[in-house]
Order: C-alpha cells, then sequence, then structure tokens
C-alpha cells in the first residue's frame, strides 16, 4: 500500500480526472496523506493554460522530484508538452491520467478492505471477489496486509452481482487481488465457474475480469479461454502482469510463473479468440535486473504486442525482501523505463490506429467523459471516445454501434452508426 501526495491544477476537467485518480488508489488500498514529506509517491496533475503556468508547473515538478521517492505527472502539460519536463531534467514519469493508478502500484496487488463490499458508482458495479493471494512476491507490501487467498462460495458472488446489475449497474468489474486464483484455498480455481454463472443473470450488462496472475491463470487457460469465446457478456479483456521478460529477474522478484507460461496463456487466448485485448504490467529497473534482462523484457513486449501496457519504475517498499537488495541507480531505471514507455505507446498507438475505418457493435456508454463526450468500451475493452454526445442523446449505460473516425495514442475516436 502507498501513501500518496496529489496537486491538481487548472480547470475542473483536471479536478474531476484527480478524482478519479482517487477513486482507483482508494479502491487499491492506497491512501492519501496531508503532505508531501509524508508520501511515497507525489501526483502532479498539470495545467498549460499560459507560459507563465508552465514555469510554475516545472518548478512545482522539480519541488516534489526532489521531496519524494516517486513523482507522476499528468494533466494537460504533461501530455502536450512531457518533452518540458525531460529536458528539466525531472525525475518523474509522464503519464497519460488513466494510467497513473496502475503505476502508483509498483506492480503490487490490489487491496481489498476486510469488509469490502460491491460498490455501484454510476453504471459501474465493483464486484471484489474474494482476498488475499496465494503469491509471496519480494517486492510486494500488499501481501502482508491481505494474507492468502480467501474466497467466498460462487453462489454469494453471483447474487451480489445479481444485486448490483437490479441496482442499474451496467458494467461489473470483478476485482481481487489475484482473481486467477479465487477459489484456490479450496482446492479448486473456480474463476471460470464464477464467470460462467454470472453471464447468465438475467440482463444487458458487460463484464470486466481484473488483474488475474499469469501463474493462476495458466493452469485454466482452456477453461477460462472457452468461458471468454462463449459469452458475450464477458469483455474479450485479460490482464496478466508478467512484471519481466526475464527468468531469472522473477525468479528473484519471486513471481511463481516463467516467461513460457505468461506464452502460453497468451497463445491460448490468441487461439479462442479473434479480437482481445491483453493487458499487462512491467517492473523496470528491479534491483537484480541486468542489461540483458531489460533487453529481453524489451523482446517481450515486441513478441506479444499488448494493447495496454503498465510500466512502473521500481521503488522499495518497506518490509519487503527487496527493500533490503541494493538498488540499480535513478538513471539507469530512468532510461530503462522510457525506453520500454516509447515502446508501449508505439505498440498501442498501433492497436488503435488499426481500428479506424472499421465499426464496432454494441459499444457500452460507461460514463460521461470532458466537455460534451462519453467514454465508451467496445468488447474488447477498447476505449471509444464519442464527442458531442449530447447531439446523438448519449448516456451512461447505453448500448450503441460506433464507426472508428480517429485516434489517439491510448483511444479511439468513435461516431454512432
Amino acid at each position: 500500500m502507498a501513501r500518496y501526495h496529489i496537486e491538481t491544477y487548472g480547470c475542473t476537467s483536471n479536478r474531476g480526472e484527480s478524482r478519479e485518480i482517487e477513486r482507483r488508489l482508494r479502491d487499491a488500498g492506497h491512501y492519501r496523506v496531508d503532505g508531501v514529506e509524508e508520501a511515497d509517491v507525489a501526483i502532479l496533475n498539470t495545467c498549460t493554460v499560459v507560459e507563465k503556468t508552465e514555469r510554475n508547473m516545472l518548478r512545482r515538478a522539480e519541488e516534489l522530484a526532489e521531496e519524494t521517492a516517486d513523482l507522476f505527472i499528468t494533466g494537460c502539460m504533461a501530455l502536450a508538452q512531457g518533452e518540458e519536463f525531460a529536458r528539466a531534467d525531472v525525475d518523474g514519469q509522464v503519464l497519460h491520467w488513466d494510467e497513473v493508478p496502475e503505476a502508483v502500484t509498483n506492480g503490487e496487488c490490489p487491496t481489498t478492505t476486510p469488509d469490502a463490499e460491491p460498490i455501484l458508482d454510476g453504471v459501474v458495479g465493483i464486484l471484489p471477489i474474494a482476498r488475499g493471494c496465494m503469491s509471496d512476491c519480494s517486492y510486494c507490501i500488499t501481501k502482508q496486509a491481505t494474507g492468502k487467498i480467501d474466497s467466498p462460495p460462487i453462489e454469494d458472488n453471483v447474487e451480489k452481482a445479481r444485486a448490483l446489475i437490479h441496482a442499474g449497474a451496467k458494467e461489473i468489474r470483478i476485482t481481487g487481488q489475484d482473481t486467477g486464483v479465487y477459489g484456490w484455498d479450496e482446492g479448486e480455481r473456480k474463476l471460470h465457474r464464477l464467470l460462467e454463472e454470472i453471464c447468465e443473470i438475467e440482463g444487458d450488462f458487460r463484464v470486466r475480469v481484473g488483474m488475474a496472475n499469469p501463474k493462476g491463470v495458466h493452469g485454466i487457460r482452456e477453461e477460462l479461454a472457452d468461458v471468454f469465446a462463449e459469452n458475450d457478456e464477458l469483455y474479450d479483456f485479460l490482464h496478466a502482469p508478467v512484471q519481466s521478460g526475464s527468468d531469472d529477474v522473477l525468479g528473484d522478484m519471486r513471481r511463481q510463473h516463467q516467461v513460457e507460461e505468461y506464452l502460453e496463456v497468451v497463445e491460448t487466448f490468441d487461439a479462442s479468440l479473434d479480437y482481445w485485448t491483453l493487458s499487462t504490467d512491467f517492473i523496470v529497473g528491479f534491483p537484480t535486473e541486468t542489461d540483458r534482462d531489460h533487453a529481453q523484457s524489451m523482446a517481450l513486449l515486441r513478441e506479444t504486442r499488448p494493447e495496454k501496457v503498465n510500466v512502473t519504475r521500481f521503488s522499495k517498499r518497506p518490509g519487503t525482501d527487496a527493500a533490503e537488495m541494493k538498488g540499480l541507480g535513478g538513471t539507469i531505471k530512468k532510461e530503462r523505463s522510457k525506453e520500454m514507455s516509447e515502446l508501449k505507446r508505439e505498440i498501442v498507438g498501433e492497436a488503435y490506429a488499426d481500428m479506424v475505418g472499421e465499426v464496432r457493435e454494441d459499444c457500452l456508454v460507461v460514463e460521461d467523459g470532458t466537455a460534451d463526450s462519453v467514454k465508451c468500451r467496445d468488447s474488447a475493452y477498447r476505449q471509444i471516445i464519442v464527442q458531442n454526445a449530447g447531439d446523438y442523446g448519449l448516456d451512461p449505460g447505453d448500448f450503441v454501434d460506433l464507426a472508428i473516425t480517429a485516434h489517439e495514442t491510448m483511444y479511439a475516436f468513435g461516431e454512432p452508426v
């Protein structure tokens, strides 16, 4: 769990994005502190309306970088003039706001509280299906808070899902420290069975499965891929964080899986699904990572070409075994992170570029965006923005067919057809 400090500058749009960042951080078990001096990480949501504002943002970024171990920079200036922070030699990661919550986790599992209950946020229902995990990662502090996997019965989770749908949820987000090992405490991984039963609930809705470590998924990869292929209610989306392309580093991380197992998961889903989204995470600059290890991670990223990638520079968490290791220098981590982030943007940008000119059917309007826009998700959970949504009468919860007209690196633009 991380202690975070967040500062927001600029318009109501930036403030709304910061609220969403904080909501996701809270859901993952992180908590806000009053001052940067108490924080593990700092988040700067920037504005760039005039030149004076730019200078202020650069100065504040420099100050925050000096005062905290990790700085994440987002907002208008970060996206429009991110190179300015590099020119000023600010030791921070420039990210789209939607990437910030994952980056803050430092590769750790999300943390749910002991009494976690389903939450309805607009048309999105958040359903924690279990608490804890079966891993013992050397860098992760979450395990100290959650312990081993504790899986409620399938029927209990199905009833909670049904209640969310009856309350108006159109998208069910299944969450947990590691959804792939749901049921393992009872001797059997049951995620695929749970998903089948949730998809049988009456109603028009979609289900997104949260983070599932490759080791947990590997043992049920064929059953899971079949369930995705057979149920339109499921977004064809899998978040399987590999963390490194080097088996040596994975061993030092105590990640349980090897690269080959991750590849076998990807190959199984490729064989079962024509159009799906692979999401993964990489930790750059783990203390034992060599140049060769980093090159293997880059090669794995090129080979599997995930459409959503979270790149995190390693930082030590108190009380973990990795915190006792001699770390790599900040310059090395920064350079490797920059190299991987550039490749990530290239790969993800190409995935969205390939969508232009196509029609995506039955996209779900998930939430309002900035100005008069809405954010939608297609069948593979790709994000599509519809501008001037009021002209089309679109509201969260609606389903719509969209013609893809343009794209940015992390999302596409669409118009109803």
